[in-house]
């Protein structure tokens, strides 16, 4: 068991992802490759002065199929490692990595350790490979301490391109270059150059003596709503009318605004009467709804719409499958959605 005079001690938990892909040489296409061939592709791993240990997804998966059963097992991972490890490193594929640290930022209450995730858009076994640096820095990240030898950053984190941003708060923009990941509502929560440079005042302060408190249920009966010119009444009537939808993730436009048809609005009321809960958020990757700006808005919270703030997509949806998940009813789901759990949201 890790104690303040030893050594740093990191848990490396690989899902899947880019960053452990190998090309066939027949063929050229990309395929699973275990972690010891990870370990050989960065020798790096060895000077450091920590105990590094690891943890297989068997198989990998694609982070196109991660779903709540896989953000439960990295909780489960995570919860039975709590007291031997001071860091983890969780290495997942792109494409849904934004919405897994999200999910992972509510479901690990009273978190006081570092749960970095990182993965890269080249696989490590390439020369030019964006995945090194990433693993590299995120296992330091993972292990660091401030004087008083506490986690310099007991979140649930994205670590890409030299920048470590709040899970909850970040975004996959870019498909080809290496700046994959934007957290564009919250500055980053440390910047790596020749030193990495940790910001104390933005990241979350932990109670150390609160017990790590683990979470694992989730209702996934929701579903996001984009907004766009010409869209048929139709088609948001029968989208608000699948069986067993609970919840809606609307994106509207701008500050928050939306058509003011008076079929939007009623098929709007009527679902909000029906129990289904509906939040606001905006299209923009940058800023908030607010709600209260412009007619349109005053018209939905009329309708029984609550603002989403600055949330990001990924943050929101993961947000009520959480809170649905757990029963609470529709008044303490509102209410909590009004609410930050892990620094998601900025209420105004």
């Amino acid at each position: 068991m890790q104690t303040a005079t030893k050594q740093a001690s990191v848990l490396l938990i690989y899902t899947g992802g880019t960053i452990g892909m190998i090309e066939n040489a027949e063929t050229g296409t990309l395929e699973s490759f275990n972690f010891d061939h990870l370990m050989k592709h960065v020798p790096e791993l060895k000077r450091f002065n920590y105990e590094i240990a690891s943890y297989q997804f068997d198989p990998p998966i694609d982070s196109s199929d991660m779903e709540p059963l896989y953000w439960a097992k990295l909780v489960k991972i995570i919860h039975e490692n709590y007291d031997s490890f001071d860091g983890f490193v969780i290495l997942h594929g792109t494409d849904t990595m934004a919405y897994t640290a999200s999910a992972l930022s509510f479901m690990l209450e009273n978190l006081s350790k570092p749960v970095i995730f990182t993965g890269s858009q080249l696989p490590i076994g390439m020369l030019r490979t964006d995945g090194k640096e990433n693993l590299i820095t995120a296992i330091e990240i993972a292990a660091a301490k401030n004087e008083y030898g506490e986690p310099m950053v007991p979140e649930v984190c994205i670590f890409f391109e030299n920048h470590l941003m709040r899970g909850n708060r970040t975004t996959k923009i870019n498909a080809q270059n290496f700046n994959a990941f934007r957290s564009f509502n919250y500055p980053a929560l440390a910047k790596a150059g020749i030193h990495i440079k940790y910001e104390p005042n933005l990241i979350l302060k932990r109670d150390k003596a609160l017990p790590l408190k683990p979470h694992y249920l989730f209702d996934a009966n929701v579903v996001v709503l984009t907004l766009f010119p010409g869209i048929q009444e139709t088609i948001v009537s029968s989208l608000l009318h699948v069986p067993g939808l609970k919840a809606v993730v609307l994106k509207t436009y701008g500050s928050g605004n939306a058509p003011q048809k008076k079929w939007f609005m009623r098929e709007l009321k009527e679902a909000t009467d029906r129990g289904i809960i509906i939040v606001n958020i905006t299209q923009c990757t940058s800023g908030a709804v607010e709600m209260k700006r412009y007619e349109t808005g005053i018209h939905l919270i009329d309708s029984g719409i609550i603002s989403g703030y600055d949330s990001t997509p990924e943050s929101a949806l993961t947000k009520l499958m959480f809170l649905l998940g757990h029963g609470f009813n529709n008044r303490e789901v509102r209410e909590r959605m009004n609410t930050s759990i892990a620094g998601e949201i900025r209420i105004q």
